[in-house]
């Protein structure tokens, strides 16, 4: 009902007044009203697009970053690719690397994983297996096989 008294009432001040009142800061400039001179605010606003400049660099290298070790992770478990993933790096310029950190980290996992795929790391995850006593049973073998083809007549 407020509103309704308001917009009949209030349109018609306005035409009764002539609407045009004058606004004093309007008409002042961005600078002035920054107590600054034109040349100052000019260098103030360079400085700011500079700073944002360099923010959206920055974060675009974070952004790049984070693809790289997602996309690093999508290979190792060999898991589909992501687009967006890549556009980020490329944008990035290609000179995005993993962290320092991680590199590390990924190659420790990588020795660990070479071992566990020989013969002997697969052994180890056996339960109750001696390395040691199969060695020895093995290389007693090796012995007894050469000591015995020294002996056949037929070599």
């Amino acid at each position: 009902m407020a509103f309704m008294v308001k917009h009949m009432v209030g349109g018609q001040l306005k035409n009764l007044t002539g609407g045009n009142e004058e606004k004093p800061e309007a008409e002042k400039s961005d600078a002035a009203a920054n107590g600054m001179t034109q040349e100052e605010f000019e260098q103030y606003q360079q400085q700011l697009e500079e700073e944002k400049q360099e923010r959206d660099a920055s974060f675009a290298q974070k952004k790049a970053e984070r693809a790289t070790v997602r996309s690093h992770f999508r290979d190792k478990y060999r898991l589909s690719k992501n687009e967006l993933d890549e556009t980020q790096i490329q944008q990035a310029g290609d000179d995005v690397e993993l962290p320092t950190e991680l590199a590390k980290m990924i190659a420790e996992d990588n020795q660990e994983e070479e071992s566990k795929q020989s013969v002997l790391g697969q052994l180890t995850n056996i339960q109750n297996v001696d390395l040691d006593q199969l060695k020895d049973k093995a290389q007693a073998t090796l012995e007894d096989l050469k000591n015995s083809a020294e002996k056949c007549n037929l070599m």
